[in-house]
């Protein structure tokens, strides 16, 4: 088996507003298990920086620890990358963007690296409103390390040695909704139509974007029993809408028949398309969605789509007032004013 990607790619693929094709926003070559979920999550972001049009070195892509960690090697190669310590993501991608705002940031985990050891990291990160996209790979199992019960496992759930789990799960989209994160949505690997969509959306967002995405586990959590199988939530998924990201300058082609979406506006002129399906559902209601999660839960299902975003917001960089401009573009005399300024700073906290 080769660990080498072919260079060769048809001379014929299209190619996005700067002339590029997917082949730049590629990665190496995954040595992930074949047929993971994690590898489809890959393509779809792949393929979301390209229609966007996005330049990969304007891209910071940062993991933890985890087979979901481990992905950012496989997408975005001409982009910048950092893997941090396990659970410490969030702290890496916020000194970076504070450094440097003109970077599209995003973020990859897993359910393990931000529900466990994570978590107080994944906590302030929201509450912070970091302009950032973070996407968790949730497959309810460690799959590094043979495939135990993760803390996003739903109670009964078997794991392949076919021991039931008696713990609750945390449920991590209700708790960014809990916590006051302005853009939430879940999604499933296998489902690139609403998937793609969903990452370009939260691009797109102005401050902190979680998308929770189950991905099952192949090897470890793929069986019979499992709530976090491929058969499994194929058969629980319900929609609350398939959605279309709309960039203000231009249309993106869709299959939508005319008629049957409903467009909603976002402050910056940006558009998140619903089907007319969803069109009762209010994306603004934060309660809505908290509710709409707890019902699905009741019934066994698992809610999907784009449950919450607040189309008015700001960042972490308007919230404390940092400079316009990237650290490093900043000049001796702009980051060293002199004595004086400094005399003029102490006397206020006199």
């Amino acid at each position: 088996m080769t660990y080498i990607r072919s260079k060769f790619r048809h001379p014929g693929l299209p190619k996005n507003e700067l002339g590029y094709t997917t082949q730049e926003y590629e990665g190496a070559i995954s040595t992930l298990c074949a047929g993971c979920g994690h590898d489809s999550i890959s393509g779809s972001i792949i393929q979301a920086c390209y229609e966007l049009s996005i330049a990969p070195h304007r891209i910071a892509k940062l993991s933890g620890i985890g087979c979901s960690s481990k992905t950012p090697t496989y997408f975005l190669g001409n982009s910048h990358g950092f893997n941090s310590v396990h659970g410490r993501m969030p702290s890496v991608a916020t000194g970076a963007n504070m450094a440097n705002r003109d970077l599209v940031y995003m973020g990859v985990s897993g359910d393990g690296d931000t529900a466990s050891i994570g978590m107080g990291q994944f906590v302030h990160v929201i509450r912070r409103n970091l302009n950032m996209v973070y996407i968790v790979m949730n497959n309810g199992c460690y799959g590094l390390t043979k495939g135990q019960d993760s803390a996003t496992a739903d109670e009964g759930s078997k794991s392949k040695k076919g021991v039931a789990n008696p713990f609750q799960p945390i449920d991590l989209a209700g708790l960014a909704l809990e916590l006051g994160a302005t853009f939430v949505a879940q999604s499933f690997s296998g489902d690139k139509e609403q998937l793609i969509p969903l990452i370009k959306a939260a691009i797109d967002h102005p401050g902190f974007a979680f998308i929770n995405v189950i991905s099952p586990c192949v090897t470890f959590n793929n069986n019979p029993g499992s709530t976090k199988s491929y058969d499994y939530v194929r058969e629980h998924m319900e929609a609350t809408g398939t959605t279309d990201f709309v960039p203000e300058k231009r249309e993106i082609t869709t299959s939508y028949e005319k008629g049957s979406g409903t467009d909603i506006q976002m402050h910056d002129g940006t558009y998140i398309r619903l089907e007319k399906l969803a069109a009762t559902r209010d994306p603004f209601d934060r309660l809505g969605a908290i509710n709409a999660l707890q019902n699905s839960r009741n019934h066994n299902e698992i809610l999907t789509g784009l449950l919450y975003v607040e189309p008015k917001t700001s960042d972490l960089h308007e919230i404390i007032q940092t400079s316009d401009r990237p650290l490093n573009s900043l000049r001796q005399d702009e980051l060293c004013p002199g004595t004086l300024a400094l005399a003029d700073i102490n006397q206020d906290y006199r």
